[in-house]
């Protein structure tokens, strides 16, 4: 499909093991979008799974031409799998969505009409209530989405994940940013582009397992914070002042003890001042890796993600690759 025959309507999935959700999706999404009065693709992006996923899209295709199925070369993450669809998708508006239906594809008529008739660039799907999160969830998601407001200087849609409508020029411009690890809740309100919002109740995860356990989330937040900020190097400079003042403290001390001749009992004072040095000094450069790290896979400039396939690209003289 060209520019020319592009659909008005992209929605962008990013999939992996997600055969025994994707059923249900399918189940509650097609008729959503056939509904809808214009054209449109689902771009499926299958990101290395490694159960029946990819098996049950060619079969869902021959039903489903509007079904579109690019296939990773291996398990690239949420985010590489996410912009791998954007960067593919025909649509003159494209829409990203969680296969595990925790964000209702019932919104997307919503949000397409809104964008339509005032005009905007990007439509955040808000989640107004998350009861069935975990606390421990709902906790450090208001503490990520607070603490990233603050040392990014982005203005962050509180509780908005990655449930959004973006116009064609949005997708457009972040094609363009060069970013090796994209953190699209931070970069789409970054661009500043004229934007709304539609809220929702979230729902439980209709099927499976997450995919987005505390280790994934912990790597999301530094992330975001590395991306976007500099405050870490700043922490590194003022700890670097702390232990100097800490240290003049200690030398009065040394000075006032060797004059009044007590300086027998420096072993405490010496072993505070060695153990606080070392731990200031190991964390200050523990965050300038971090930066280093960044910088070193930039330099590298090894793509995120390889593409096996893409169901538009297909001919007669290439068939589908076979899954298992």
């Amino acid at each position: 499909m060209n520019n020319h025959g592009a659909p008005v309507l992209s929605v962008v999935i990013p999939m992996y093991n997600e055969a025994d959700v994707l059923p249900l999706l399918v189940n509650r999404l097609r008729p959503v979008l056939d509904g809808i009065g214009v054209s449109y693709e689902v771009v499926a992006v299958d990101d290395g799974s490694t159960d029946a996923t990819a098996a049950q899209l060619f079969g869902l295709r021959r039903a489903w031409p509007q079904l579109r199925i690019i296939r990773l070369r291996r398990n690239s993450g949420h985010q590489a799998a996410l912009t791998a669809g954007l960067h593919r998708a025909f649509g003159q508006y494209v829409v990203s969505l969680d296969a595990d239906l925790q964000d209702p594809p019932e919104k997307i008529p919503e949000m397409l009409t809104l964008a339509r008739t005032q005009n905007l660039d990007i439509v955040y799907g808000v989640r107004s209530d998350r009861s069935s999160d975990t606390v421990g969830k709902r906790s450090t998601a208001n503490l990520y989405y607070r603490i990233m407001g603050r040392l990014s200087g982005v203005t962050v849609r509180q509780n908005a994940g990655d449930f959004r409508l973006l116009s064609r020029a949005t997708v457009d411009a972040l094609k363009q940013l060069p970013e090796r690890q994209p953190v699209y809740r931070l970069l789409v309100p970054w661009l500043g582009f004229p934007s709304g919002e539609v809220t929702y109740v979230r729902e439980r995860r209709a099927a499976g397992r997450t995919k987005y356990p505390l280790r994934k989330m912990i790597a999301l937040a530094a992330d975001s914070v590395t991306n976007f900020s500099a405050a870490p190097l700043r922490l590194a400079t003022w700890l670097g002042l702390l232990a100097f003042f800490f240290c003049l403290c200690m030398i009065i001390y040394v000075i006032v003890s060797y004059a009044l001749d007590a300086t027998v009992r420096g072993w405490a004072s010496l072993l505070a001042t060695v153990l606080f040095l070392g731990g200031a000094q190991l964390l200050c450069l523990g965050l300038v890796g971090e930066y280093l790290g960044r910088l070193y896979s930039a330099v590298q400039g090894r793509p995120a993600y390889f593409i096996a396939y893409d169901s538009a690209e297909e001919t007669s003289r290439q068939p589908a690759p076979a899954v298992p």
